[in-house]
């Protein structure tokens, strides 16, 4: 597990490249924000956090399987992840950001223009 990446990930990096030239700017993996998240839009008091299925146990999704061997663990494992993201998610609220969540799966080949241009419109609307 030690050589799986947290940031500049492939998803991580379109999603930014995406932002960038629509015109947003951004901070990276904000170190004073609950959860460091991946993308921190301070204009609109917005963060991004762009979540594997795999680690997050994104619900209903094929890519979001549990491992055949030591099933326990990994599902422990993921289940302290999923409750980690649910504790950060409600303290970036309780501080008044707006979060946005994407997972992997979404912005896979079928489905990423709908995610992106989804996601441009969810920053707008929370515009100050």
């Amino acid at each position: 597990m030690s050589r799986i990446r947290s940031k500049d990930t492939k998803p991580e990096l379109l999603v930014r490249k995406f932002l960038f030239s629509k015109g947003f700017r951004y901070r990276l993996h904000g170190n004073k924000l609950p959860g460091k998240p991946d993308i921190v839009l301070p204009k609109y008091k917005t963060v991004i956090f762009i979540n594997g299925c795999f680690w997050h146990g994104h619900d209903d999704c094929k890519y979001a399987t549990v491992p055949k061997t030591n099933i326990a663990w990994w599902r422990e494992k993921i289940s302290k992840n999923k409750t980690r993201d649910f504790a950060t998610i409600n303290a970036l609220i309780n501080e008044k950001w707006s979060i946005i969540t994407i997972f992997t799966c979404e912005l896979k080949a079928k489905t990423i223009n709908d995610t992106l241009l989804h996601l441009v419109t969810s920053i707008k609307n929370k515009a100050p």
